[in-house]
C-alpha cells in the first residue's frame, strides 16, 4: 500500500485559489488527513464543505497545529508580506512546504529560506501548477530530445481583463498594493509564463530588462503591464508582453524556435500545441487528452514527492530561480538598466 501523509494547509482571510487547494485534497488519495490554520476563520466554512471527513483538526495558530500533529506537508497560500513566516514556520518543524506564489517581496526574504529547506532536506516548491499540463510536458520532451534541434528564441505573451482592476474591492485587496504583494502582473500571472519557458527549454534566464506600466489609470500601486526581453543561459533570447489588457478572459501564447522547426501553444484558444518540423510548412498537433491540469495534478506531484514517491513540483532552487528572475525584472524596470541573474 502507498504511503499516505497528512498536509498541513496554513492559510487566513487573504488566501488565493483554496477552492482548488482544499478540492485536491480532497481526491488525492494518498492524503490520508488535513489539517487547517486560519486565525480568520473566513476559511473555515470551504474548507468544511470541500474537504468533507478529510478535515481533521483545526488551529487558529500555525505554530500550535505544527507542534502538535507534525504534517509532511504544509500547503501555504496568503499573501506575498505574509507567507514567509509561514514558510519558515513550517521548515523550522520539518514540513516539505508548497506555497502560492510569490511567497515573498523580494530575493533576500526567500533566499534564506531555500537555504533552510536544502539544509534540512526538505523541499520548497512555488505551486506553478501548469508545469503538469499534458502539452507542457509533451513540448518539454520535444526539446529534450533535440527534436527542434538548437535553440534560436522565445516569444510569449500574457494577457488577462483589466475589468477586475476597475472593481472598488480589488483596490482594497492585497493583490493591488506593492507593499503587501511585491507586484503586480508579472508576480501573480506572468510568473508562469517565464518559469515554462525555462522549464520547457531546460535552461535558466541570466539577464533581463524592460519596463512596468499602469495603463489602466487605476489607483493601485502595481503594475498592469509589462514589457520584458531576456537572454537564456543556453545562449538565445526571448519576449514577454504581459498585461490586465483583456475586457473578458486570457489571451496567451508560447512560441519557441529551433533549427529543426518550432513550437506553439495557445492554450486559450485551445490550440494547446502544435509544432513543425524542417520548417516545411507542415503541422503537428497535439492530440492527446489536455487533462487532468491545473491544481490538482500539481498538489498530487507535491503530495507524492513529500511522500518519498517522486520529484516535487518545483525543486527548492527552481523556486528560487523564478523569484531572482521576477524580482531582476522590477530591478531593471526601476532602475533602466538591465540585470543580470545570479545562477548560484
Amino acid at each position: 500500500m502507498k504511503k499516505q501523509i497528512s498536509v498541513a494547509v496554513l492559510t487566513n482571510e487573504t488566501g488565493a485559489h483554496l477552492s482548488a487547494y482544499f478540492s485536491a485534497l480532497k481526491e488525492i488519495d494518498a492524503v490520508k488527513e488535513v489539517f487547517l490554520s486560519d486565525p480568520s476563520h473566513q476559511q473555515l466554512e470551504l474548507a468544511r464543505r470541500e474537504l468533507g471527513s478529510k478535515l481533521s483538526e483545526v488551529y487558529d495558530k500555525p505554530d500550535v497545529l505544527l507542534q502538535n500533529e507534525h504534517p509532511d506537508l504544509a500547503l501555504i497560500t496568503m499573501e506575498a508580506r505574509q507567507a514567509p513566516q509561514a514558510i519558515n514556520l513550517a521548515l523550522e518543524h520539518g514540513c516539505h512546504v508548497l506555497s502560492e506564489k510569490p511567497a515573498c517581496l523580494s530575493v533576500e526574504q526567500f533566499e534564506p529560506l531555500v537555504q533552510k529547506a536544502e539544509s534540512k532536506h526538505l523541499d520548497l516548491s512555488l505551486s506553478l501548477a501548469n508545469r503538469t499540463n499534458p502539452e507542457i510536458q509533451f513540448a518539454k520532451s520535444l526539446i529534450h530530445a533535440g527534436t527542434l534541434g538548437k535553440i534560436y528564441g522565445v516569444e510569449m505573451t500574457l494577457l488577462a481583463d483589466q475589468t477586475r482592476l476597475t472593481n472598488p474591492a480589488y483596490h482594497k485587496s492585497w493583490y493591488a498594493q506593492k507593499d503587501h504583494a511585491g507586484g503586480g502582473f508579472l508576480s501573480w500571472l506572468g510568473i508562469h509564463w517565464l518559469d515554462l519557458s525555462m522549464y520547457i527549454t531546460e535552461s535558466s534566464i541570466t539577464d533581463v530588462s524592460g519596463f512596468t506600466a499602469l495603463v489602466g489609470d487605476q489607483p493601485i500601486s502595481v503594475e498592469d503591464a509589462a514589457a520584458l526581453s531576456f537572454r537564456y543561459e543556453a545562449g538565445f533570447l526571448g519576449t514577454l508582453t504581459a498585461g490586465y489588457f483583456m475586457n473578458r478572459g486570457y489571451q496567451s501564447l508560447i512560441k519557441i524556435w529551433g533549427s529543426k522547426g518550432w513550437l506553439e501553444m495557445v492554450p486559450f484558444e485551445k490550440r494547446h500545441l502544435e509544432w513543425t518540423l524542417n520548417h516545411n510548412g507542415k503541422k503537428f498537433r497535439f492530440e492527446k487528452p489536455v487533462e487532468p491540469r491545473g491544481y490538482t495534478p500539481a498538489v498530487r506531484k507535491a503530495v507524492q514527492a513529500a511522500a518519498g514517491n517522486g520529484d516535487p513540483l518545483l525543486t527548492s532552487r527552481e523556486s528560487l530561480r523564478i523569484i531572482r528572475t521576477i524580482y531582476a525584472f522590477y530591478e531593471a524596470a526601476k532602475s533602466g538598466r538591465a540585470q543580470k541573474i545570479s545562477q548560484a
